[in-house]
């Protein structure tokens, strides 16, 4: 073929491509130009992580996983799941750091109990997974302090330089120095301790012990027992108004929350729980101290105490055995851990009734909003 007839033979075949392409409707080339994708392509590229470092208050919600070894983050604004951390074996306590930077999980290394299970069949106790997970939200990087054996929860020190947790195995308390780990005291606090929190003004660490009955008050100045509170059965946990003048304390086995007062480390009132079934065990305090909430477990709902009155004025129906309680910092939404069904109830304050339910790991035990 000359080279003139080789000319027209390309421009002809440039041709019959050009209006075949015309004949199938202008369709594009299966190259896109540098730099862009296809729509399916955008469309399967997965969002950016969040960024959870320092969130304005209230913006995520975490919470534990005892049994899936996971803390799921929840975006309060739209109410789903946006990340799961793995902060180590059998996450139960979760809270964040002062300035919202870092989250702190207690972990875990004993064989999951509880009623209706023999113990003596459980397998031993691995004590290298115990310890405190400090996880940086900028970066997912993950360090470990040591908690002592079997730490359940916690509670941090409003500057952020101290650790209190509770050692369920142990019957002690742990201090720990948040810094660099190190255990700087241990209190005696009686079998079976749980619930960890620490005075609005940082001065002591309230302990609750399951199996004695009462809340162990520690000096935090030196690490050494103020006042043995005696309570309900079984408290699991404990909240204090703003001013720290009274703390709640719901026990399960005793069916009520014990209303002391914070100076005198007496008790004040009892206020019964009457809901069938009830085992009160969460709690927390609307940001105006008007009411404190408490989870029932299998009684599934959270009873609402009007702070003025310490009388139950609602009982709002919730999720299966309700535990770990939070609410919002504009106090409008109250959220719940519940464990059997496997999600955390988003709950309406001012109507009281439940508005979602989100899923999402095995057995959520505790949650921490953003602050």
């Amino acid at each position: 073929m000359t080279r003139t007839s080789l000319r027209v033979h390309t421009v002809l075949v440039g041709l019959t491509c050009l209006a075949a392409a015309a004949c199938r409707g202008g369709e594009k080339s299966a190259t896109p130009a540098a730099g862009a994708g296809t729509a399916a392509e955008s469309a399967a590229a997965p969002a950016p992580a969040p960024s959870l470092a320092g969130a304005p208050a209230g913006t995520y919600l975490y919470a534990s996983n005892e049994r899936g070894n996971s803390v799921t983050v929840i975006d309060t604004r739209t109410d789903s799941v946006v990340k799961t951390i793995m902060a180590g074996q059998r996450p139960r306590g979760v809270r964040l750091m002062p300035g919202g930077r870092e989250l702190v999980v207690a972990v875990s290394g004993s064989p999951i109990g509880g009623p209706g299970i023999d113990e003596s069949k459980l397998p031993p106790a691995d004590h290298s997974k115990d310890g405190i997970a400090i996880v940086d939200l900028a970066t997912d990087s993950v360090r470990r302090l040591p908690g002592g054996i079997d730490p359940e929860n916690f509670d941090i020190t409003p500057d952020g330089k101290f650790i209190y947790v509770s050692n369920e195995a142990a019957g002690i308390a742990t201090a720990l120095d948040a810094a660099d780990g190190k255990i700087v005291g241990t209190v005696k606090v009686g079998g079976e301790p749980e619930g960890v929190t620490v005075t609005p003004d940082g001065k002591q660490a309230w302990v609750t012990s399951e199996e004695k009955g009462t809340v162990t008050v520690i000096d935090i100045a030196n690490n050494k027992t103020l006042a043995t509170i005696h309570v309900g059965k079984r408290p699991r946990s404990l909240v204090f108004t703003a001013d720290g003048a009274t703390a709640y304390v719901p026990a399960e086995v005793g069916g009520n929350v014990s209303v002391v007062n914070a100076k005198t480390f007496k008790v004040l009132k009892t206020i019964p729980v009457k809901t069938p079934g009830a085992k009160p065990m969460g709690s927390a305090i609307s940001p105006d101290g008007q009411f404190v909430y408490i989870t029932t477990g299998r009684g599934a709902t959270v009873e609402v105490i009007d702070t003025k009155t310490n009388t139950i004025v609602a009982s709002i129906p919730d999720g299966k055995r309700p535990w770990g309680v939070a609410v919002s910092p504009d106090g409008k939404t109250i959220y719940t851990a519940n464990g059997p069904s496997n999600d955390v109830s988003v709950i309406d304050a001012a109507t009281r009734a439940v508005v979602k339910r989100i899923p999402v790991g095995d057995s959520p035990w505790g949650v921490a909003l953003s602050k």
